[in-house]
């Protein structure tokens, strides 16, 4: 008689399988880094794409002052009349040419003879806190042309240095360039290129 506590070369009774643990929280952590890596690569393209959109479509030594009746220089007020004018009703704009103010040759600094009339400006602008106003600067002929654009943008922005030190807002002072465009007199003189390397006074609203 088999004894029934030897179960050698018996089947089992039954089979157990043991089933494979899924690690979930590795997979949850996989998913949410592909999603972290997809979420940073859409901020960078359209980081990019805004620097594209906002880049500037021009340079700051564009001619983009013209003077009115250019072919005379008698044609533009003097600065002295910026009081009477900024007093009156006339509307904006209105151009003024600096009276005593003319470069050196080459050269974008305030002379000390200049620093009257720049004062007298600036104690005008103080009186008329709203106005706001467009400095050109221009060159004669001489030289080539990209360097007469840059060189009147530097000299209306000394000029701009100038009335900023007196107290002018600098929100309220636009600077340009003219080059050497519209010369206001011949260019074969030297008194001419006096003439021609001038500064203007815009006033765009008040």
């Amino acid at each position: 008689m088999a004894d029934p506590r030897n179960t050698d070369g018996a089947p089992p009774r039954s089979v157990h399988i043991e089933k494979k643990k899924v690690n979930w929280l590795a997979w949850i952590a996989l998913a949410a880094g592909i999603l972290a890596l997809l979420f940073a690569l859409s901020r960078c393209s359209n980081d990019e794409t805004a620097a594209v959109a906002s880049a500037p479509t021009s340079t700051p030594t564009d001619v983009v002052a013209k003077t009115p009746n250019a072919a005379s220089s008698t044609a533009l007020a003097g600065t002295s009349g910026l009081g009477g004018y900024l007093s009156g009703t006339e509307a904006a704009p209105r151009t003024f040419q600096f009276e005593k103010l003319t470069f050196d040759t080459a050269k974008s600094t305030l002379r000390p003879d200049d620093a009257q009339e720049v004062a007298t400006i600036a104690t005008v602008l103080k009186q008329y806190g709203s106005t706001r106003v467009r400095i050109a600067g221009y060159a004669d002929s001489r030289g080539p042309a990209a360097a007469n654009v840059a060189l009147g943008k530097a000299r209306a922005d000394a000029v701009k240095a100038g009335l900023v030190a007196q107290g002018i807002d600098a929100a309220r002072i636009e600077t340009v360039s003219g080059g050497e465009i519209d010369p206001v007199d011949t260019n074969a003189t030297t008194s001419g290129q006096a003439e021609n390397r001038r500064t203007e006074l815009v006033v765009t609203s008040r």
